[in-house]
């Protein structure tokens, strides 16, 4: 979380009051920056990072959750033969000091020491490969007597299974062997859940590698149809799975949802303005894709497979852009993105938010997290959770005390005046202010428009004055002389002598068709 505190803190700039000063009112600008090189794998690699693997990509952080798992193994592993050979030294003292002690106490210093010694030798046991095998040979005797996952598919969970096969049947050699990877794959899965969320998370993403590989050495498949087939595979068994491994009751997902819903009802006063968000609902294609957005967010929720999940998540994201480009007739910028998006996970409050968050993170084709767009608009997604978990006052622009006033729910920015009532007030009487309310804003509307309508017709009026005054300058600096016919050339075939000689002039006819 270091990492995310960092660039949250490095983004927020907006929240220097000397900067401000600095900047007119009319372009005054507290925008929630986040620069590309932040979203980034904080190792380099070059791939999206996500605040959940503390800023590291899904690679850089399996590498690194390996090293520290070996680590916490190997200091475990020397702390059980520490207590071992404590154990055998302090038995060893007491049977030199207490030798001429009674046969009954010795029998009972030796069965305590027996007790504690086997207690230190289960624990080495159970940090060493031999103990994990028979544990697991163990776990399947016991819950189930043959390998088969006895479940109660869905209607869904079919007609997903037969899309796969259907899939499958175009590859031949190399789909029958995929198909025969994943069934071992969920059966292998089908004892494993009781292990820990994290290790499920990284046999499935284990599995993702193996067999992405597998098809490009082995099966020498093209890298743009090794995609298809993940998302193929993907959908195939995260719907199999997705009861048993989304929100498992061994976590504090649930905790994290209940915390995050509470904090954003908490901040419903939170308005456009104070985010500077760019986007203007009284429009109503704006409106219409704010609607979408929200849409898309809250539909995430009902989704199984993580790359369905993600797919809501850039539907809601292109809604953004689109309804920034409109407000501002331009295209929309990434600093403009976060602050909507922000605003949209507020006005929204999406269910089961951090849940969904960390399902998508544990189980998401890695690929499709660490780069293209689905990555980065998750990331951005992450950055806006951690963002409104952080928010205070200062990020506001607000003072400490409106900012308590406004989250105990004591007043609120927008109505501060018209709610203002007791609590045994009538209704009708509250309806009726609500409605002088907007009466008076519409009112202030109507006055703004004669405003501006005068306003154009007086710029009309000035500008036919200006053609006018134009025009009659014009015909003052050239004015026009109409000169009298010349009477020579009135007269020029009066002296013609031969009229007489001339043909009579051609007289049209009309024949008859």
């Amino acid at each position: 979380m270091s990492v995310l505190i960092k660039m949250l803190l490095g983004v927020a700039s907006w929240i220097n009051p000397e900067s401000r000063k600095k900047m007119s009112l009319k372009s005054e600008r507290r925008g929630i920056h986040v620069d590309q090189s932040e979203l980034l794998c904080k190792k380099g690699c070059g791939y999206y990072g996500n605040p959940a693997w503390q800023g590291f990509c899904s690679k850089c952080w399996r590498e690194e959750y390996h090293k520290a798992r070996q680590k916490q193994i190997q200091e475990d592993w020397e702390l059980a033969e520490r207590l071992q050979r404590e154990e055998e030294e302090a038995f060893a003292s007491s049977q030199s000091s207490h030798g001429a002690q009674s046969l009954t106490f010795s029998k009972f210093e030796e069965k305590k020491t027996n007790e504690k010694t086997r207690k230190v030798t289960t624990v080495k046991k159970f940090f060493s490969a031999s103990s994990r095998v028979g544990s697991k040979k163990e776990i399947q005797e016991t819950k189930a007597p043959s390998p088969s996952i006895n479940r109660q598919t869905s209607i869904e969970t079919d007609r997903v299974s037969k899309e796969f096969i259907e899939f499958l049947k175009t590859f031949h050699k190399t789909g029958q062997e995929i198909y025969k990877q994943t069934k071992m794959f969920l059966e292998a899965m089908h004892y494993k859940r009781d292990l820990s969320i994290e290790e499920q998370s990284e046999c499935t993403q284990d599995f993702y590698q193996n067999v992405a590989e597998r098809m490009q050495t082995r099966g020498k498949v093209p890298p743009e149809r090794v995609e298809k087939i993940m998302d193929q595979i993907e959908k195939y068994i995260m719907t199999r799975l997705y009861k048993y491994v989304f929100c498992p009751e061994t976590t504090d997902d649930e905790k994290k949802d209940l915390a995050i819903q509470k904090r954003i009802r908490a901040l419903h006063w939170v308005t456009p303005q104070m985010l500077c968000v760019p986007v203007n609902e009284e429009i109503p294609e704006v409106s219409d894709m704010v609607v979408k957005a929200i849409t898309d967010i809250i539909e995430m929720d009902s989704k199984r497979v993580p790359r369905d999940k993600l797919a809501c998540i850039t539907k809601c994201s292109k809604h953004i852009f689109n309804a920034i480009k409109i407000t501002k007739n331009e295209p929309a910028s990434a600093d403009d993105f976060l602050p909507t998006l922000i605003y949209i996970v507020l006005k929204g409050n999406p269910p089961r938010l951090q849940s969904n968050i960390q399902y998508i993170t544990r189980f998401c084709n890695p690929s499709r997290l660490m780069t293209g767009e689905d990555g980065y608009y998750f990331t951005n997604l992450c950055c806006a959770v951690a963002f409104i978990e952080k928010l205070d006052a200062q990020s506001l622009n607000l003072s400490q005390e409106d900012f308590d006033r406004y989250m105990s729910g004591q007043t609120s920015p927008r109505k501060q005046e018209s709610e203002n009532w007791s609590p045994d007030a009538c209704l009708g009487v509250k309806q009726m202010y609500k409605n002088l309310d907007l009466l008076s804003q519409l009112n202030e509307r109507q006055e703004r428009i004669m405003n501006e309508a005068k306003k154009l017709e007086k710029d009309l009026i000035d500008w036919t004055d200006g053609i006018a005054k134009e025009v009659q300058d014009i015909v003052e600096k050239y004015p026009l002389e109409i000169k009298p016919p010349n009477q020579s050339l009135a007269a020029i075939d009066s002296e013609n002598v031969e009229n007489d000689k001339l043909p009579p002039p051609l007289q049209p006819q009309v024949y008859a068709g």
